[in-house]
């Protein structure tokens, strides 16, 4: 798709701060808000969640829980999203073009992933308010274009009345209609007898792999360190998504010969390091170990596979892309006058969310011995602060 071309770049050493060092020097205070290894080594000693609760009273998470007596794993959760949002709209209204949009190009995916659960709501017919109070708070739209989605009919005319009527007027919609007319293509028919041969997450991957490409694309037109270190970023995720759509389509139709190179194909971004000989290789891939002999040419993920090939004790391939993720996230806040460090903010937020929710399940089950096995943010302890080799 046409990606807009920013109105101006991002700026250099004499003109960065005229723009945007106010909204920077945000992002770059709000890194104090992290929890630090002491406070997660607390929470990990605590035996129940009201000392969970009093433990997190000492963080930047006092405000947040202050009006709640108790406390669980969702509504941790929840109110740890809700500081998140609170701090993101905030940095977005200090914000001016072409940060302004580059903000908003990080909402997208929330709002791919809050279309997507509506979606899903309405096939098992779950009730609207319901769906609504699971979105994601970044990602959402007007109530009333929130209420819509779920009401189209269930058939393929329904999915293409829900787009013209409903998602042609929101930021995503483009990459809806680039699925319809990518698959219309492929499929040798009219795009209305389309949607009613694919799965869901079919059109979640395709979704967000239209979106990687375009903020790819927006980034690189920033230039600067800005596209830098952005592009990695997104390389990354982008290899992600192809070596993930891979692994989980083993096992499924997806796995097929004919369908491996014409369904699951589509769905690798065109970005990436491992793009365009790896996902190249990667569509006559059909079992874990073809996977691993094509994922063995890249070290950059070699190391990772031999994680979940060899079983190595309790880490999951999703751990170690956690870890990496949060290598590079960190490593956007050690250079200075670009916007990379508003994106991995959010990202690491994320995470750090991700290891309260999983403590806070721990002590409610009782299983002390996985509760370390989590992925802390800005740890002096972790291996490549350490320069130690990962395991």
């Amino acid at each position: 798709m046409t990606t807009i071309a920013p109105s101006c770049g991002t700026g250099d050493l004499t003109t960065f701060n005229i723009l945007h060092a106010f909204p920077e020097a945000l992002v770059r205070g709000m890194r104090s808000s992290f929890l630090r290894d002491p406070e997660y080594h607390h929470l990990t000693q605590c035996e129940s969640l009201d000392d969970a609760r009093l433990n997190l009273t000492e963080t930047d998470y006092s405000e947040v829980l202050a009006d709640s007596s108790t406390m669980t794993p969702a509504s941790l959760q929840k109110a740890a999203i809700q500081k998140l949002v609170t701090e993101f709209q905030y940095l977005r209204s200090q914000a001016v073009q072409p940060l302004s949009q580059f903000l908003d190009f990080i909402t997208y995916e929330y709002m791919i992933e809050n279309v997507i659960l509506l979606l899903k709501g309405a096939l098992s017919g779950r009730d609207i308010n319901e769906l609504i109070e699971q979105c994601h708070p970044l990602g959402m739209f007007k109530e009333s274009t929130m209420r819509s989605i779920p009401t189209f009919e269930n058939s393929a005319k329904g999915y293409m009345d829900l787009y013209q009527t409903v998602l042609v007027d929101t930021p995503v919609g483009p990459y809806f209609s680039l699925f319809l007319q990518e698959s219309a293509s492929h499929h040798g028919g009219d795009s209305r007898n389309v949607l009613e041969e694919v799965e869901i997450e079919i059109i979640k991957s395709s979704l967000i792999k239209y979106w990687i490409e375009d903020f790819h694309q927006f980034t690189q037109k920033l230039g600067g360190d800005t596209a830098k270190l952005m592009g990695d970023l997104l390389n990354v995720r982008a290899d992600t998504n192809a070596i993930n759509i891979t692994l989980n389509s083993f096992g499924t139709p997806l796995n097929e010969p004919a369908m491996r190179s014409s369904d699951r194909k589509r769905l690798y971004p065109a970005v990436g390091h491992l793009y365009p000989a790896g996902t190249s290789m990667l569509v006559d891939v059909a079992d874990e170990e073809e996977l691993g002999r094509v994922l063995e040419l890249f070290p950059q993920y070699s190391a990772i596979w031999n994680v979940h090939a060899n079983g190595q004790g309790d880490k999951s391939i999703d751990d170690c892309f956690y870890e990496r993720d949060v290598e590079m996230l960190e490593l956007a806040f050690e250079s200075q006058m670009h916007y990379a460090v508003f994106y991995a903010y959010v990202k690491l937020k994320e995470q750090e969310i991700r290891n309260l929710v999983w403590i806070s399940e721990c002590i409610l089950q009782q299983q002390k011995d996985e509760i370390n096995k989590f992925v802390p943010v800005f740890s002096f302890h972790a291996p490549w602060r350490e320069m130690k080799p990962r395991r």
